[in-house]
């Protein structure tokens, strides 16, 4: 009979699966890191209103809320301009104070969403400027929204978001299934 020296190697594939960090994207520009997020789970959809937020943290892990930051959200498609929704502050996670937008895309394709800022108080962190892209699925009619219509793309962009999860998936089970068998052998 078999007999494991530590059983909870079985787990590392539910628990990495159930991270909630891979629903996040993070970046950083001299010391300031930005904790970029958009709802419903980074998978927005065209006509219906999504929170995108941005936490950002001075080194050390220090939060910058909006009140310390000239922050502006900019959205483009093409690579064109097509709105820059007002920053409110908001609470999402562990997080208070952060800068948020609701934003409603007005069809499917890519979006970039860039936040840039700098700060009110001299050298309180460094200026910055991220830019994160986003697929938007299809969704709802497209609505009044905040956001501007998109000109048209001559062709439809490619749904490849299920690509990455499955990789990782792969990378991860392979991982498991190897360490299994060598701990196994010893």
């Amino acid at each position: 009979m078999l007999h494991l020296k530590n059983k909870s190697v079985y787990l590392i594939p539910f628990l990495l699966f159930a991270s909630p960090a891979l629903a996040h994207n993070v970046k950083t520009e001299g010391n300031v890191a930005s904790t970029f997020h958009i709802e419903p789970n980074h998978n927005p959809r065209a006509g219906e209103v999504s929170q995108a937020w941005f936490a950002l943290t001075k080194a050390g892990g220090e939060v910058i809320p909006l009140d310390r930051c000239n922050c502006q959200l900019t959205i483009k498609a093409n690579n064109q301009t097509i709105a820059q929704p007002t920053l409110k502050s908001i609470s999402a996670e562990q997080y208070k104070g952060i800068p948020g937008a609701e934003v409603t895309f007005p069809k499917a394709g890519i979006y970039t969403l860039e936040i840039s800022g700098a700060p009110k108080a001299n050298n309180d962190f460094s200026a910055f400027k991220f830019a994160y892209d986003v697929t938007v699925q299809a969704g709802a009619a497209p609505q009044s929204s905040p956001v501007a219509q998109v000109p048209q793309a001559s062709t439809p962009a490619p749904q490849t978001n299920w690509i990455l999860p499955v990789a990782i998936a792969a990378i991860v089970l392979s991982a498991a299934a190897w360490f299994v068998k060598r701990t196994v052998k010893n």
